[in-house]
């Protein structure tokens, strides 16, 4: 019990930094600036139209695909970058505690800002379209326009038929969301993993991470190697098993009828790649050589 009180002391030690971080401030005050520039489109279509949209549907289509999700990324650069922090606090933590436990808080910290950052988003989205929203779990008029004729892929918003058909909002909420919490953990377990390995190295690990995923993007593979339409199908499946980025976009998946992973493959894979390089980092961390303000290696 004492240990548990220890990890998440030093878990909170990251969260109360926030306060004073420029760095922390300008990642949320950049992620609110995405929101609104990403669901601008579909607010503005709905007033020009008259129409409503359900609470959650602005999150939905405006992070149910690959680009939003990248975007997302690049923010979580700048919010984990120096994990693990060497904050002023961390030698008295290593004299009160030992390497290991310290890091599990820093793990600790990474997933539970991850999901925070992710109900920043989703909150921010609401916010932005609290003026014409409803409750129901039902999709709007908005959505089914969206989704049903050229106009989505006019304004360049991810509405997808088969989302509408076999899911409702609040369930396709909660996956979405799950989804991109999976990929910002993932993200995160690499950053901190290289910066254990060397000073800046969690940056270039995340950029690695990210720019994996953008290449494994079966319509622009398909434009490099002139892949033709029928092979197109096999890309997506074996880029849908292989890219992260893939496995947190969620019509990427397989509602029952192609072979695409299904969301409890992608939250087994997040899940599993996570822990990987969590323990890698705990491995690490026995022989990592700390280097505070005022100190040299």
């Amino acid at each position: 019990m004492y240990k548990i009180k220890q990890i998440v002391y030093a878990a909170l030690s990251n969260f109360r930094r926030w306060r004073r971080s420029p760095q922390v401030v300008l990642c949320f005050m950049l992620a609110f600036i995405f929101c609104f520039l990403l669901s601008d489109k579909v607010l503005q279509f709905a007033k020009l139209h008259d129409t409503y949209l359900q609470m959650l549907e602005t999150f939905i289509w405006t992070f149910g695909d690959a680009q939003s999700v990248l975007i997302i990324s690049l923010l979580l650069l700048l919010l984990f970058s120096d994990m693990p922090n060497l904050s002023n606090e961390v030698p008295l933590f290593m004299i009160r505690m030992d390497r290991t436990t310290w890091l599990l808080g820093q793990i600790m910290y990474l997933v539970s800002a991850s999901f925070v950052f992710m109900l920043f988003i989703l909150i921010s989205t609401v916010i932005l379209s609290s003026e014409r929203i409803y409750t129901a779990d039902l999709w709007s008029e908005t959505a089914a326009i969206l989704s049903y004729s050229n106009v989505g892929k006019t304004l360049a918003v991810p509405a997808f038929v088969k989302v509408l058909e076999l899911t409702f909002p609040y369930a396709c909420t909660a996956h979405i969301f799950l989804l991109m919490a999976g990929y910002a953990v993932s993200m995160a377990s690499v950053i901190l993993f290289f910066n254990l390995c060397r000073a800046n190295g969690g940056m270039i690990g995340g950029i690695v991470f990210s720019g994996f995923g953008l290449l494994m993007n079966p319509s622009l593979i398909a434009e490099w190697f002139n892949i033709s339409v029928d092979r197109m199908q096999y890309a997506n499946i074996l880029f849908g098993w292989l890219s992260p980025l893939n496995h947190a976009t969620y019509y990427m998946h397989n509602f029952g009828y192609d072979n695409l992973p299904r969301l409890s493959m992608s939250y087994i894979f997040f899940t599993v790649f996570s822990m990987i390089f969590f323990i890698l980092s705990l491995l690490k961390i026995r022989n990592y050589s700390f280097c505070f303000t005022g100190t040299q290696r």
